[in-house]
């Protein structure tokens, strides 16, 4: 299984036009077999709580001979379950109500269909990668009955050779009964259709879920914030480093006396340690280059999907995020690895190994502790003891490699402390300051505003993930991509400003971490949708709920902190190569 996976992914690398490709040309000729696969079944409410369609009492089609079907890595990690449902379809061959398997619901069968009942169980399908959403039963108003659905109707549209249109209307309620015999049943009707084969996935879009009026309202209120925050900024940077810049030059022209005397206080006074290494540098190396790593992956995603569409494929979006994780790993090791040798570092191997694999071990980690529930609940969403080796094999041989090549890039063309200041070999006492100065509470405060340019967006995401609903609006996402870097940068730069003028020139890891911060609000944020906007329950739902939120909430974390401290740095180096110091 894993030597499938792997193989997968190594024709990915040789070709992204691969990436979500199906091994089907999605053209048939008349009569012939059109296979319809059943996926998954679960709780309507708990979208990713899903369980093999037959692991429900269900009984398959007499058709026994098909095609083998080749699952790739995404839909493995996604838990994508097909399998074949044994009832025969031909291309444009009508069928009448034909009966094509029964079930003898012995005491056991019939509490498990009850239990589905109750618990509003949904089935999922697929005809030619359309998916069909089919409910398992459905309990009498008067709550004194528990009926299920037994007649399958298909009703399929082709324009030319292709299925462009696939409707299931489910009919003959059955109440059920132990010990009763059931009998289920099909029909297929084809009919013409105008659709395009390219627009057949519109259908299962929601615009006026994902282009309502608030979400326009919410790009326009960040890209407004953006101007704000980026003309504050500059206002009062521009101001006062002018008025700081004066009063240094001012300050030049005194003898020492008068400087002894003078107002001595400012950013000017921590040059001789401003650019001091941060303390746990190989820790910080790696968390700057998996941030990098991240939002390059990020913003290919995302570009990606806007020109391939992704979403018309099972699982393409994670195959393409896992491929291009891989192919963009260089970018992690080059700075990472030119930030350590900056900051002097010595155990470059060590740094190499601890940025490379920062985000696949936390991923990975989590992950099995979640398999372990799947696991037990033997749902879908269980990873393959296979898919978990060919990633395992995917990190020890193509990112670790990857990620040594642009470390030793990094080093070599990065890795030159040129810094306008040289260092103090005595580190400056910190004065004390307000405590509204203090790093802790920039980091709190931090990620307020970047939080604020993207909450809206994280409901529409949070939807898409959690609920029924495909999210295909990455034109949305890009902006606010590009709004929350922005926003990101502007407000830890005015929050280090602050800092380097209290004389605290442990501005590294607050920079970083002011950024970070948003990711709190986020996972905070993610709590107040689960219990208001959510009906989730159970302790696998819950588990997997949070632990994923975390996975998400870190990432975007590390990401965003990259950001800020990348602009702050930018902006430190500009101001300390301006001021002339002596």
């Amino acid at each position: 299984m894993f030597l499938k996976h792997l193989s997968i992914f190594f024709i990915l690398l040789v070709s992204f036009q691969t990436v979500g490709g199906d091994e089907h040309t999605h053209t048939y000729v008349d009569a012939e077999e059109v296979v319809l696969w059943m996926n998954t079944v679960g709780p309507y409410h708990n979208r990713q709580e899903t369980y093999e369609y037959f692991s429900l009492p269900f009984c398959r089609g007499p058709k026994e001979n098909i095609g083998h079907y080749h699952e790739t890595l995404g839909e493995a990690l996604l838990g994508v379950e097909l399998e074949f449902s044994g009832i025969d379809i031909d291309f444009k061959g009508d069928m009448s109500k034909t009966e094509y398997c029964s079930v003898d619901l012995s005491e056991e069968k019939y509490q498990a269909f009850v239990y589905a009942v109750k618990s509003h169980y949904w089935y999922q399908m697929y005809i030619d990668d359309l998916p069909i959403w089919g409910i398992v039963g459905e309990i009498d108003e008067h709550g004194d009955g528990h009926y299920i659905w037994t007649h399958k109707k298909f009703d399929i549209g082709y324009n030319g050779q292709q299925i462009v249109d696939v409707n299931l209307t489910s009919e003959a309620k059955v109440k059920l009964t132990s010990g009763a015999k059931l009998s289920f049943t099909y029909e297929v009707k084809w009919h013409t259709s105008k659709v395009k084969y390219e627009d057949r996935f519109d259908k299962y879009l929601d615009p006026n879920f994902f282009q309502h009026r608030i979400h326009w309202f919410s790009i326009f209120n960040s890209f407004m914030m953006v101007i704000f925050l980026v003309g504050l900024v500059s206002m009062i940077l521009m101001r006062t480093l002018r008025k700081d810049y004066a009063r240094y030059s001012k300050e030049e022209d005194l003898d020492d006396m008068e400087k002894d005397l003078g107002d001595e206080y400012g950013w000017k006074q921590v040059h001789g340690d401003v650019f001091r290494p941060a303390s746990q540098p190989l820790l910080f190396s790696a968390l700057i280059g998996t941030g990098y790593h991240i939002g390059i992956v990020s913003l290919c995603v995302i570009l990606f999907a806007i020109i391939g569409e992704l979403y018309t494929e099972r699982g393409s979006l994670l195959s393409t995020s896992i491929f291009v994780f891989a192919a963009t790993a260089p970018v992690n090791g080059y700075f990472g690895g030119g930030l350590y040798a900056r900051m002097g570092g010595k155990l470059w191997i060590k740094q190499m190994m601890a940025s490379a694999f920062l985000l696949p071990a936390l991923t990975c980690g989590l992950a099995f502790f979640i398999n372990f529930i799947a696991i037990y609940y033997h749902a879908s969403r269980a990873i393959p003891f296979g898919t978990m080796v060919a990633v395992t094999c995917i990190c020890i041989f193509v990112i670790l490699p990857l990620t040594l090549v642009g470390t030793v890039l990094g080093r070599n063309l990065a890795g030159q402390p040129n810094y306008p200041c040289r260092i103090n070999a005595v580190p400056r006492p910190i004065p004390e300051k307000k405590w509204f100065m203090e790093p802790a509470v920039i980091v709190v405060l931090g990620g307020i505003l970047p939080f604020g340019s993207i909450f809206i967006e994280m409901y529409f995401i949070f939807t898409s993930f959690w609920a029924y609903k495909i999210y295909y609006v990455y034109g949305f996402m890009l902006l606010v991509f590009v709004i929350l870097t922005i926003v990101t940068v502007c407000v830890t730069i005015v929050c280090t400003y602050f800092l380097l003028n209290a004389e605290d020139y442990r501005w590294q890891w607050t920079s970083f971490l002011a950024a970070a911060s948003t990711s709190g609000y986020v996972y905070l944020y993610s709590f107040y949708y689960f219990f208001f906007k959510t009906k989730m329950y159970g302790f696998f739902q819950t588990t997997f709920y949070f632990g994923y939120m975390a996975l998400f909430s870190a990432a975007l974390g590390i990401m965003c902190g990259t950001f800020g401290y990348m602009g702050t740095s930018l902006f430190i180096r500009k101001i300390y190569s301006t001021v002339k110091i002596d």
